[in-house]
């Protein structure tokens, strides 16, 4: 099937019937009649009862049409957006981010870039930051918001801008006695179960996450592995366990969910902003800018390291 199928078939929809769709677009009802024909060719299926007057439509009408509404409305959002960006009315900008930064940088930092540049369209894309150097060296964003634990490398074609360096906290159900503590040490986790996230087979996060813990002295229990931080934060509410996340996270997050220091944990993590080494036009300046201001810290250089990252 194709755009103009859809849209003739939409069409009829809206006004009733052939013959007014064709007088609504300013062509024959022949060529109405042509294209559903097509389409329903291609189903395999008709979309139209013509044996009720006026026509109904079928099942597979039914389930075409909202879909159909649907895809025809975000093609004209997109060339709209396109030919806004190419007659140099509408800027673009791409950010991929990692969950975690939901919870510290990102939202304060959306807010002040939109204040500044209201008419930069902001695509945000919700990526690992392993799948990130990819996406930026594709186009397809222009600054990526990461985090790493420990040591990380930094590829000659791209640039690390250090927004902050976090310790880990301990996430514990609030139920658990633990979870009135204003502090603990890692070996006080190792009777419950660590939850491991991100579960992504490019991620080395959950297995530093493990390694962190284990050289502090804990040696916890193998728990569920979550895809996201946010789910692995529902299994912690739920019981089934404990996990690490940066102090940032916790610093607005769920009620039934207890964020405890651990004394001797020293691992900690670091969060960066990565752009293409080859250009740096204004607007990703800017977005870049508006995080550091978020944390109010200066621009530190990154380490040439072994990367690992969540």
């Amino acid at each position: 099937m194709n755009l103009r199928q859809l849209s003739y078939f939409c069409a009829v929809v809206d006004a009733g019937s052939a013959v007014e769709a064709a007088s609504r677009l300013f062509v024959a009802p022949t060529a109405i009649s042509m294209q559903i024909a097509q389409l329903e060719g291609q189903l395999g299926a008709p979309v139209f009862d013509r044996s009720t007057r006026p026509m109904s439509l079928t099942a597979t009408g039914r389930f075409l049409y909202p879909r159909a509404k649907d895809l025809l409305s975000q093609m004209r959002r997109l060339d709209e957006e396109a030919r806004a960006v190419a007659a140099g009315n509408l800027g673009w900008l791409g950010v991929g981010f990692t969950r975690s930064a939901i919870f510290s940088i990102l939202p304060a930092a959306v807010r002040r870039f939109r204040k500044r540049f209201p008419d930069v369209h902001l695509d945000l894309v919700e990526q690992l930051s392993e799948h990130q150097p990819a996406l930026l060296r594709r186009g397809r964003i222009d600054v990526g918001i990461s985090r790493y634990i420990g040591e990380f490398e930094r590829p000659a074609d791209l640039v690390h801008t250090v927004l902050f360096e976090e310790p880990f906290v301990a996430a514990l159900p609030a139920t658990s006695t633990l979870a009135r503590r204003k502090s603990l040490r890692a070996a006080d986790l190792g009777a419950m179960a660590l939850i491991r996230y991100p579960k992504d087979p490019q991620s080395g996060f959950a297995d530093l996450m493990l390694a962190a813990l284990r050289e502090a002295g804990a040696d916890p229990l193998p728990g569920h592995e979550a895809i996201e931080i946010h789910t692995a934060l529902g299994l912690v509410a739920a019981g089934l366990g404990f996990t690490l996340v940066g102090a940032s996270v916790a610093e607005a997050n769920r009620p039934d969910v207890a964020f405890v220091p651990i004394a001797d944990l020293g691992t900690r993590a670091t969060v960066v902003a990565v752009t293409r080494a080859d250009a740096s036009p204004p607007a990703v300046q800017a977005f870049v800018a508006a995080l550091k201001e978020g944390r109010g810290g200066p621009e530190r250089p990154a380490p040439r390291r072994k990367s690992r990252a969540g």
